[in-house]
This record gives structure tokens, C-alpha cells and sequence, in this order.
């Protein structure tokens, strides 16, 4: 017999809490008691371990139903002997690695403690090794331009890290062709683990700021190039700003507005790849806004040509 544990007490919440007030509940109580925080007492890395064992099962909808489903068995403090079949539920803490003992209480160990892992080298093949908690992943925002976006960058990024512990700068190699909302994963930059397991992982999230020049459609770049009427009407050739520098394009004769001409390999590269999107070009037609003498005089005979057409049709 064992004493039940209350997960829910251990962090301060209700059974009904929602999802993101257990978290904030354990962010809370996790910077209060972490180890670095309150170096040599013994009492805090206790109280540390239960809220980050608490929080393993109670952050997961799948292991908290589970653990739940103890129901009439719930009462703090009470002995407590897990209900007949209950070992039948295996729950997959991919979190874990192999250490020495175990930093769980013997209510986890009787519940879980059998279903997680491969037999040890010491406890032979009837056996299972115990795990430790990895701490836990956290994100953090990165804007970038297009340009760094295409050609890959290294940026400087500033850690804050635990509270008692000054923060830090790292070198983060950005590939190129990622996407706004990608994750480049910074491996062991996260939150510390209990029971000195290893810390987990910092994921950078993807931002890209706005361009001058260009949108993003996939791996697409999308640019507007403005053209005069008489450049829509005859075609012609029209200059277009491109990641690669400026180039020539072709305007093919009675081009519309919105009309898209598309640049082959022009645009975003794609991630681990060598081959590269297209650039849209977009085509507006714009007037002139201060037509000079000739430019006018043209117009209105242009103007002269449609009405006369017009009344031809019409008469």
C-alpha cells in the first residue's frame, strides 16, 4: 500500500482546471522552488520534483483522463492500491532517459513505473529501468527577412535561463527556406530538468517581417510591377526587381491589370533542397499623373479614336 498522491493539490488547482491554468500554476511554482533558485535545500528540490511530477501527468489530456479515471479511489492521503486492470494502460513519457533510481514517488512507480522503458542492463530481462524527467521545451519568436529567408542566416540570440543564473548569448544557424510558423529547434536551450536529467529544448518560431518589394505565397515570392497603358496595349520589354538582382522580362501585347507573369526559379528556396520557387509578377497599369504636352495631345487623340469607334458601332 501507498499513499495516493494528489496531483492537482501538488500544483494548487482544481480537478476542473483548464488546461492553461495548470501550466501557469506550474510555471509559477517551478521558478519558485527550482534547484538553482535554492542551491542546498533539500526541501525545495522535494517540492520541485512532486509539481514536475504532478505536471507530467496533469499537462497531458490523455495521461490526465487516465490518471482521473482512479475516481472513487481519490481521497488525499488514504492508502492506496491501484484499481484491478488499471496497470493495462501504458503511458508513453517520451520526455525521459535512462538514469540511476528513480525521482518518482512510489505512487507514480506503482502506476506507471512498469510500463516505461526497455529492461536495464543491471535489473535483467524481467525488469525495467527507471527515467528521469526531462525539463520541459519552451519557444521564443525570431523575425526575419526575406532575404535571410532565402540565403539562410546565423543570428545572435539572447537567453535569460534560470533565475539564478546569468543570462547568455548563442549562435543559431537559421537554414535557408524556412517559412513563417517553422521551428528551428535549439537542442538543450530549455527548461532545466528535476532530478538531473537533461534540460529540454528552446524552439525559435518563425516571424518574417514585411518587404519593400515582395509578399510570400508558399515558396512563391510575389512582386507588382506598374506599366503604362501604352506598354499594356503594344507590350514591350519592363524592368523587375528580383532576390537575385534586376532583370528583364517581357510584356506580352493587350496585358490586363492584375495580368501574373511568372519568373521561373526566382523565388524562395526550399528547405534542404537546391531547387527554388517562381516570382509572380503582378501587373498594374497606371496613368500618368502629370502627362506633359505630347503625352496630353496623344491621349486626346487616342480619346477622339474610341468616340469615333463608339458611333460607328452605335449608328
Amino acid at each position: 500500500m501507498v499513499k495516493y498522491k494528489d496531483y492537482y493539490q501538488s500544483l494548487g488547482v482544481d480537478r476542473s482546471a483548464a488546461e492553461k491554468d495548470i501550466k501557469a500554476a506550474y510555471r509559477k511554482l517551478a521558478r519558485q522552488y527550482h534547484p538553482d533558485a535554492n542551491p542546498g535545500d533539500k526541501s525545495a528540490e522535494e517540492r520541485f520534483k512532486e509539481i514536475s511530477e504532478a505536471y507530467e501527468v496533469l499537462k497531458d489530456p490523455d495521461k490526465r483522463r487516465k490518471y482521473d479515471l482512479l475516481g472513487a479511489n481519490w481521497k488525499n492521503g488514504s492508502d492506496f492500491t491501484p484499481p484491478p486492470g488499471f496497470g493495462g494502460f501504458a503511458f508513453d513519457f517520451g520526455n525521459f532517459q535512462d538514469m540511476k533510481g528513480s525521482p518518482f514517488s512510489d505512487f507514480f512507480e506503482s502506476l506507471f513505473g512498469q510500463h516505461f522503458g526497455p529492461p536495464s542492463d543491471t535489473q535483467g530481462a524481467r525488469g525495467f529501468g527507471t527515467r528521469t524527467l526531462k525539463g520541459q521545451d519552451t519557444e521564443a519568436e525570431i523575425e526575419l527577412t526575406i532575404d535571410e529567408i532565402a540565403l539562410g542566416t546565423t543570428r545572435n540570440i539572447h537567453v535569460s535561463g534560470p533565475t539564478s543564473t546569468k543570462p547568455k548569448t548563442l549562435q543559431v544557424k537559421i537554414p535557408a527556406g524556412v517559412r513563417a510558423g517553422s521551428k528551428v529547434r535549439v537542442p538543450g536551450e530549455g527548461g532545466m530538468s528535476a532530478g538531473g536529467g537533461t534540460s529540454g529544448d528552446l524552439y525559435l518560431i518563425v516571424k518574417v517581417k514585411p518587404h519593400p518589394h515582395f509578399t510570400i505565397e508558399g515558396e512563391n515570392l510575389v512582386s507588382e510591377l506598374q506599366i503604362s497603358p501604352a506598354l499594356a496595349v503594344l507590350g514591350g520589354e519592363a524592368t523587375v526587381t528580383t532576390l537575385d538582382g534586376s532583370v528583364r522580362i517581357n510584356i506580352p501585347p493587350l496585358s490586363q491589370s492584375g495580368r501574373l507573369l511568372r519568373l521561373r526559379e526566382r523565388g524562395l528556396p526550399r528547405l534542404k533542397q537546391t531547387t527554388r520557387g517562381d516570382q509572380l509578377v503582378r501587373l498594374k497599369i497606371t496613368i500618368p499623373t502629370s502627362p506633359d504636352p505630347e503625352e496630353t495631345a496623344l491621349y486626346e487623340r487616342l480619346l477622339e479614336v474610341e468616340q469615333n469607334k463608339k458611333q460607328a458601332a452605335a449608328g
